[in-house]
């Protein structure tokens, strides 16, 4: 699969391959975790999500990342920049596993994917549609340099969600933290 495997002090993120259908498969079911990143899901249905995450990266160049933390090589989430049809714009998102809650790895992975998506994909505007109830990920975007922005809209299926719009333009993300990222 092509596309770029990005290094930070902890993580390597790269594009998703079939081998992660384990990983993948552990976070979409797990009800807590997959609580706002559209629910869980069965094995077979994780593996579609897999496989369009995958698909992604064939049709728009870009997509989530696969996250590997590099202490133990293991599967850990996905995260990076995401613009489904009818998106309400160009989404820097994140989901791990619980074990991996807790650890600012969502911040560190997530930083080098808006990093390279700014820098990479030449987006101007980076967004964050994060449920109001979902506090965690809240504090991760504010990390970030984001904003609240208001209430927000999904497509469908997926239209009944309540999220808020959280961002920020290329020019304040430039402004801002930086990641300490690397392509390899």
């Amino acid at each position: 699969m092509a596309g770029p495997t990005i290094e930070t002090e902890r993580l390597i993120l790269r594009p998703p391959l079939a081998e992660d259908l384990d990983g993948w498969a552990a976070l979409m079911g797990d009800e807590v975790a997959a609580r706002f990143i559209g629910g869980l899901q069965p094995r077979a249905g994780a593996w579609r999500s897999l496989a369009a995450m995958a698909g992604s990266w064939t049709l728009n160049g870009f997509g989530m990342f696969s996250v590997i933390e590099k202490a133990t090589g293991g599967w850990i989430g996905r995260l990076g920049p995401w613009r489904p049809e009818g998106w309400p714009g160009s989404e820097i998102a994140w989901g791990l596993v619980r074990p991996a809650w807790g650890k600012g790895y969502a911040t560190e992975g997530a930083a080098a994917a808006a990093d390279w998506a700014v820098t990479e994909l030449g987006w101007d505007d980076l967004i964050h549609c994060i449920a109001p109830a979902n506090v965690a990920s809240a504090r991760v975007a504010e990390r970030l340099g984001s904003a609240r922005r208001g209430p927000g809209r999904l497509p469908p299926p997926f239209e009944a969600a309540e999220i808020d719009i959280w961002g920020q333009s290329a020019d304040e993300w430039r402004r801002g933290l930086g990641s300490g990222w690397t392509l390899r």
